[in-house]
């Protein structure tokens, strides 16, 4: 932390990390149709990981009003429930849900995260400013605004993990969902250039979570919740800026007492380019398992050796995983599990269920399948290192690959191949594939959850990219309600 103290009162200008977000968010105009394609995707995927999470009373339970009876007829609507709240609540929910069973989209750069998080406050105030505009006989909100507010969201987030890490220095990755969406969300609003600044600022000046609540010993449910609380923060910001509530230009490089100085060791955050579409474009698809995204392709690889070695579990002597670095430090972890939090951030787990099991879905992560003792004894004769290559390859901006490695080693000296997977199905190398896994997983969430016919109505909305970019905001989300 700088010992500089700052006497004079004079405003600095703005911290240019600042103006080049406000600049984006209010000049910047989407063409990409590969951005608009993804994002249309995203929309699918993020809604099938919410629709998903309503089987858990864990992530219901903190669903719905703060207190019985607070809803808000003709707010945002919940998908999956009848809930109709304010839309900083709306947000909360939203996010929580889509993030419940870490099966959502990912990022990986010097940073990670989840940029669909960001859906949370997009589609509740999306919702709720296109009812208050129905009922006021004015223009709603068209989807193909919340695909763009998506795309761009996506991009903050995402081009401000690329160079800059805040997990290093013990910071949580939900920060840049609420930057990300207080930018949207505030121009969504009807927000200039100023307004956004000023929200964006306070986004920054609220500071960050730990991380203490992803990382051994105290790994739990709050990682599950904490980006709805991101989303939901954001949308109280942006509603306050629009009051004309004031900001603060040097929020990030005011000796002292900026995030530069207070957070970030008084490193200034790096940019590797400006913002485009790049993010939702490259953006990782968690198609096949609901893990942590650095084991995915480990998770594939124990797939691929379970009809080897189903049969073998007690013959085995050594399992020996190659991982990235990130893989190493976020989720080697030994020792007892003790919730379904711990457990989707373990790798050794996450590999030990498809070696016995031959899957690996969000109920492996319950009491009942865990106790089996079978697991934690393979745990304990797994060894993790780091592949230097894979974590060369995890950085390549050109490559983006998450590469894992699993043997099997058994007592009498023999072992399986090798099986190493450079990038999972949800890469953008692999959308050939990827994509009809994607809209599979859409159908297996949803549809059940649905009336038929709404159901009919919303499959079919989706399958057709024009027709649901053009469709009102309020029409669509309609098709989500789910009676109590």
């Amino acid at each position: 932390m700088s010992d500089v103290i700052v006497r004079s009162a004079k405003r600095a200008d703005w911290d240019q990390a600042l103006v080049d977000i406000a600049d984006y968010i209010c000049d910047y105009k989407v063409e990409s149709d590969l951005a608009f394609e993804t994002a249309h995707y995203c929309l699918m995927d993020t809604l099938a990981c919410g629709f998903q999470a309503l089987d858990y009373p864990a992530c219901t339970k903190l669903m719905g009003p703060v207190v019985p009876g607070a809803t808000l007829s003709g707010g945002a609507r919940v998908p999956g429930t009848s809930y109709e709240l304010d839309p900083v609540l709306a947000a909360f929910n939203i996010g929580a849900m889509n993030r419940w069973l870490d099966f959502n989209d990912t990022w990986l750069a010097a940073e990670w995260g989840h940029p669909s998080d960001n859906l949370g406050g997009i589609l509740a105030v999306a919702d709720y400013l296109s009812r208050q505009a129905r009922a006021e006989g004015k223009n709603t909100l068209t989807m193909k605004d919340v695909l763009t507010a998506a795309i761009m969201a996506h991009e903050i987030q995402g081009v401000l993990a690329l160079e800059n890490s805040y997990n290093r220095v013990g910071l949580d990755h939900v920060l840049l969902v609420r930057v990300a969406t207080t930018a949207v969300v505030t121009r969504m609003l009807g927000g200039d250039r100023d307004t956004v600044l000023n929200a964006v600022s306070n986004a920054w000046i609220d500071g960050c979570s730990l991380r203490s609540y992803r990382h051994a010993p105290n790994t739990g449910s709050r990682k599950s919740w904490a980006a709805g609380d991101a989303t939901s923060r954001a949308v109280r910001l942006a509603l306050i800026a629009m009051t004309g509530e004031m900001g603060y230009p040097s929020a990030l490089t005011a000796p002292t007492w900026g995030y530069y100085d207070v957070l970030f060791k008084g490193n200034e955050f790096k940019f590797q380019r400006p913002y485009g579409s790049y993010v939702m474009e490259n953006v990782l698809f968690k198609i096949s398992f609901p893990a942590e995204f650095h084991s995915q392709t480990a998770v594939e690889a124990g797939m691929t050796l379970h009809a080897e070695v189903r049969d073998r579990i007690d013959e085995i002597e050594k399992v020996l995983i190659e991982t990235q670095e990130a893989g190493v430090r976020i989720i080697d972890k030994t020792g007892p599990l003790d919730n379904p939090a711990d457990r989707d951030h373990c790798i050794q787990y996450m590999v030990a269920v498809p070696l016995i099991f031959g899957r690996l879905t969000a109920a492996d992560y319950e009491d009942n399948v865990a106790n089996d003792p079978r697991i934690d004894e393979l745990r304990e004769k797994m060894q993790v290192r780091e592949n230097e290559q894979y974590t060369k390859d995890y950085f390549d901006p050109e490559l983006r690959y998450i590469g894992n490695s699993v043997q099997v080693f058994f007592k009498d000296g023999t072992s399986t191949d090798c099986i190493a997977v450079d990038f999972p199905i949800g890469h953008r190398e692999r959308r050939e594939d990827g994509i009809p896994v994607l809209k599979q997983k859409f159908v297996d969430s949803v549809s059940p959850k649905l009336a038929a016919n709404q159901w009919e109505e919303l499959n079919e909305l989706c399958a057709d990219q024009k027709k649901l970019a053009a469709t009102a905001v309020d029409d669509f989300m309609a098709l989500l309600v789910v009676p109590s």
